[in-house]
């Protein structure tokens, strides 16, 4: 797959991640966090998912294909992004067409399913959580945050990270929020686990 048709699916999938999942949970319960699920990322109070290139709602199941509106109706609720929660939202309108490539699609939902594996073993007493904001999984740890993303602005591919929530200096911390990653150099449950525990020990030092 190219770069373009990847980063397309992965702006569709966090917009509708916030328009079709967050934001109307957000309304009827007051939380915006997200959870994954098998094949894909659900609502931790919505009962709506994102399976594959699907959303899968108690009652039945369409594609993400039309506009969100379109699909969101389908399923019998309004879509939207949550409001007065944070400001850095995608932007996407809900009468926005979908763009989605079921390669690159599998390729975010098999990096979130590893993600949420190994960090349930790095930190088995904390839940990890799917923020809409920068569609990425993340685990907080003694002031630490641990987490994957399937790419963002200014690294568009998926990549891995730590995030000291006091700036740590070193050649380990090579990004400004810490250390980041290429998903290609920690495709791996054992690759990714040691680059967390390193991470760990490099902000335990200070």
């Amino acid at each position: 797959m190219d770069e373009q048709t990847y980063v397309r699916t992965r702006q569709s999938l966090h917009a509708a991640a916030e328009l079709l999942i967050a934001g109307p949970q957000h309304r009827e319960s007051g939380t915006v966090r997200l959870r994954i699920v098998p094949g894909g990322f659900g609502g931790v109070r919505w009962p709506v998912s994102i399976v594959g290139t699907e959303l899968v709602w108690p009652e039945g199941r369409t594609r993400l294909a039309g506009t969100f509106r379109e699909v969101a109706q389908t399923a019998g609720f309004e879509p939207g992004a949550p409001q007065q929660v944070y400001t850095d939202t995608t932007g996407t309108d809900p009468d926005t067409a979908i763009d989605l490539d079921s390669s690159s699609a599998g390729l975010i939902e098999e990096w979130f399913t590893l993600g949420d594996e190994v960090l349930g073993i790095l930190a088995p007493d904390v839940t990890p959580v799917l923020w809409p904001e920068h569609f990425d999984l993340a685990s907080a740890v003694t002031e630490v945050n641990y987490g994957i993303s399937p790419g963002d602005a200014a690294h568009p591919g998926p990549y891995a990270y730590v995030g000291p929530w006091t700036p740590r200096t070193g050649a380990f911390w090579n990004a400004p929020f810490g250390a980041l990653r290429p998903h290609v150099e920690v495709d791996s449950s054992a690759a990714l686990l040691e680059f967390f525990e390193e991470g760990r020990a490099r902000a335990t030092e200070g």
